[in-house]
């Protein structure tokens, strides 16, 4: 399906005010799940906040999802953001095409066409798209006005242990005792997202750079300049611009009257732990028992978010959300003391609230983000995918959580005496209190990081200067 200007002005598709020749133009191309929708999105917004016309290219109700799950960000900064809807393969619409995985596979020639119209109506346009939609974008090498960017969702860290040391056969430059706890790749991904992976190499060559969602003064300076180093060896730019969230707990005002920033008003600081899990994560009934009575038995306050797993087809909205099941009489012996919530809940908002004091995650590179970024240590509890990189990341080489379950033991039930025992450590002894003076006080750091002068905010304005020189 070609699309046209005629189609484009009809679905109010290209802004108004785009200047014929005199726009550079930023268009926004995530991989259609959750945690790159987001990702993106913030992305998108902070772009615009440049004065930039920004276009958000997905599948229509991935588009959806990313504004309905739009935690933290201003619902006027998000009206400035273009979304362009993709025609979706008929088959992957009608559930034939069983996952995202599969589907996103089937994007190109819609891009493709996207860009045809915008570079027509551009003095330059830029694509930064997801590195697992390299394949879909690879056409934008064919447009002399355009140029593209990888935006990487993981963290440097795992970024080159994971994927650059695994690849070449180069050390990790870690001491010795930290490379022996360091988790294994085993298990970290499944077979469908490894070949996804493989069909994306022959075209991340064409991007003329890469962005990173983190900065030195998040992981340090070792493995972004590593990660620099490979991208001088082959000619490309790199920006460490994390974090891109908004970091003042005062920005976040986009869900003010949600019932667990009502609860947390209501308790002392830092004593509530919030647990989440994510939207790729699915516990068994067991598991749940286990996590229920082990926090019961803490005697800590929390907000733990129960929710089954996104699934890999199109987003339905949270009616059709699998109901998990709780021990009987739970929510009742835990009244005033635990809150759970069924619903999406506005993550970086709980986490900034003043009462609330650590965080149990799955330690996906967004929840990381915004933990560090407000401060808050973290109970890591990784699951798959980049997750056990982040987890030794802030638990091993940060200092600024602890972990739940070492990850050659994933296949192990986490009993609610093992929940107990961290959930108390962190949220009650000595020992909790040090490491969230550590996390305290790396929030501080990376919050200035973002302010003018701050080494996020150069990297940031440097990569706006590039693309609109």
């Amino acid at each position: 399906m070609e699309i046209n200007s005629e189609n484009l002005a009809n679905n109010g598709l290209v802004s108004s005010s785009l200047k014929q020749d005199h726009e550079v133009v930023v268009v926004i191309v995530p991989l259609q799940a959750q945690g790159h929708l987001n990702q993106l999105l913030q992305f998108a917004c902070l772009i615009s906040s440049y004065g930039l016309s920004v276009y958000y290219v997905g599948l229509a109700n991935y588009n959806h999802q990313a504004r309905v799950r739009a935690n933290a960000l201003n619902p006027s900064d998000i009206a400035k953001i273009h979304f362009h809807d993709l025609p979706s393969n008929p088959d992957f619409a009608s559930g034939k095409i069983p996952t995202i995985w599969d589907g996103c596979m089937l994007l190109r020639e819609p891009i493709a066409a996207f860009f045809r119209d915008i570079s027509s109506k551009a003095r330059r346009f830029v694509v930064v798209h997801d590195v697992l939609m390299s394949y879909n974008v690879q056409d934008v090498s064919s447009f002399p006005n355009a140029e593209s960017y990888i935006f990487h969702c993981i963290s440097s860290f795992d970024m080159y242990c994971s994927h650059i040391c695994a690849a070449a056969g180069l050390p990790v430059p870690l001491e010795a005792e930290q490379l022996k706890r360091m988790p294994s790749l085993e298990g970290c991904y499944p077979d469908e997202i490894m070949n996804v992976g493989r069909l994306q190499s022959p075209y991340t060559g064409i991007s003329s750079g890469d962005i990173y969602n983190t900065s030195q003064v998040i992981e340090g300076t070792t493995y972004l300049d590593l990660m620099a180093q490979l991208a001088r060896v082959q000619n490309k730019k790199q920006w460490a611009i994390g974090p891109i969230l908004p970091t003042k707990p005062q920005d976040h005002i986009s869900n003010r009257n949600n019932i667990c920033l009502d609860w947390l008003n209501k308790q002392p600081p830092n004593s509530v732990l919030y647990a989440s899990f994510g939207t790729s994560t699915s516990f068994s009934d067991e598991q749940i028992k286990e996590l229920a009575m082990g926090l019961e038995q803490s005697k800590q306050k929390f907000i733990w978010v129960l929710r089954d797993a996104d699934k890999g087809v199109l987003f339905t909205g949270e009616a059709k959300t699998k109901r998990l099941e709780l021990p009987e009489g739970f929510e009742e012996r835990v009244k005033g003391v635990g809150l759970v919530v069924r619903d999406w809940a506005p993550q970086p908002e709980i986490l900034a609230h003043s009462s609330t004091g650590g965080f149990m995650s799955h330690c996906g590179w967004n929840s990381c983000i915004e933990s560090i970024s407000m401060g808050v240590p973290i109970a890591a509890w990784p699951m798959h995918f980049d997750q056990p990189k982040n987890g030794f990341l802030v638990t091993e080489i940060m200092k600024t959580g602890l972990i739940v379950r070492e990850w050659e033991k994933r296949e192990e039930l986490v009993t609610a005496s093992t929940i107990e025992n961290v959930v108390r450590k962190l949220m009650a002894s000595e020992e909790g209190g040090v490491i969230r003076k550590r996390a305290e006080e790396v929030g501080e750091a990376v919050r200035r990081s973002t302010e003018k002068g701050g080494a996020s905010r150069v990297e940031l304005e440097s990569f706006i200067a590039h693309i609109t020189r």
